[in-house]
């Protein structure tokens, strides 16, 4: 999906591109290539290179190279970032998230909205930039408890498993790192005081008893003070896992300032069925891209606010460097370089084409 984002772009603006998958993940990209060609895109048009910092650095420093995309975490991206712009490249990079979902519990539709969480935020195991990692409930902290129990029931019916196997609803994260990281966090949390409602740790699948699966977990930080910082790590790491954490908070506007004071600002999410609560919402909130779900409109995929291509991705804050954003009108702006042409053309030989002044308009 990622290279879809840059690659069609730049080749249809007139580039020659250089592709650059990560190193744990380079198939896509290989069968991406290799498809292109027997299509017959010429030779040298896209090109696919393999490895790791090294290849990254050449390419970062090599003269022939105009503009460079990335997406990934913050220390990697904040080093392309500066070491791209030193060596006067153009960069785009989308970092790192932490996407929050609003939940006005007085009158967002209760059913769908839980199944829609349940499946922005385990879906893909979680391993995405614009999953859903924070639910905040507006309201009572009493009735917040019976949410959580039905979030809960809900992702305990999600089938953890081989990815490619029908019925699976959760596969495996991509590394014995990234599954050491994400229970070192789930364990922290809860050694700083955090409720695991739901603790995905030590699934065994039949048939990959070695893999590195994590099933659906859920952190609740209970009734959070938006005038305080939230440090518990559930709350301030990317966790990049299937980790869900959850806070109550008492109105709106708490829901609003804690979300704001994140640092990170891809996208968010406010699930309500008031006009006014959405209007409130999307003028005060600061995330880049967000979702209005209203009665009956709901579905899995809508607290993911991740826009259609000829929009563009427009998250900010910690969540990218560089100004022009990825694919829509901005990607375009980003693979193209402006040009401004003068023209002074005279109907008559021997006309004024100016002279030691500047042109002044009226001036005859």
């Amino acid at each position: 999906m990622i290279p879809l984002w840059m690659a069609p772009l730049s080749l249809a603006t007139g580039n020659t591109y250089v592709l650059k998958p990560s190193e744990k993940t380079p198939s896509a990209s290989m069968l991406l290539a290799s498809y292109l060609n027997d299509l017959g895109l010429p030779p040298g048009v896209l090109n696919v290179v393999n490895g790791s910092r090294d290849t990254v650095d050449g390419l970062l420093t090599h003269p022939d190279i105009k503009a460079i995309s990335f997406v990934g975490s913050n220390s990697a991206g904040e080093h392309i970032h500066d070491v791209g712009s030193k060596n006067g490249k153009r960069v785009q990079a989308n970092l790192g998230a932490k996407n929050h979902a609003t939940i006005l519990m007085d009158d967002a539709d209760r059913a769908s909205t839980i199944k829609a969480i349940v499946g922005a935020a385990f879906g893909a195991a979680g391993q995405r930039c614009m999953a859903l990692s924070v639910v905040i409930l507006v309201g009572d902290l009493s009735v917040s408890q019976g949410w959580v129990d039905e979030v809960v029931e809900e992702a305990k019916k999600l089938k953890v498993g081989n990815g490619f196997q029908e019925g699976v609803d959760v596969g495996p994260l991509i590394s014995k790192e990234a599954i050491e990281r994400a229970e070192g966090i789930i364990q922290s949390s809860i050694d700083e005081g955090a409720i695991c409602r739901l603790d995905g740790r030590g699934v065994v699948v039949d048939g990959f008893e070695d893999g590195h699966f994590l099933g659906p977990t859920l952190i609740d930080l209970n009734c959070v003070n938006s005038n305080e910082p939230i440090t518990n790590p559930a709350y301030t790491e990317e966790i990049f896992a299937p980790v869900l954490t959850i806070l109550t908070v008492p109105t709106l506007d708490d829901a609003i300032k804690i979300t704001n004071n994140n640092p990170y600002g891809n996208g968010c999410a406010l699930f309500t069925s008031s006009g006014a609560a959405a209007r409130k919402y999307q003028f005060e909130i600061e995330a880049g891209q967000e979702i209005h779900t209203h009665l009956p409109f709901v579905t899995c995929s809508v607290p993911i606010p991740v826009p259609l291509p000829f929009f563009s991705f427009t998250g900010n804050k910690a969540s990218i460097r560089g100004d022009v954003n990825f694919y829509g009108k901005s990607g375009v702006n980003f693979f193209t370089q402006l040009k401004t042409v003068t023209s002074n053309w005279q109907y008559q030989k021997g006309a004024d084409l100016g002279g030691v002044t500047m042109p002044v308009v009226g001036k005859k």
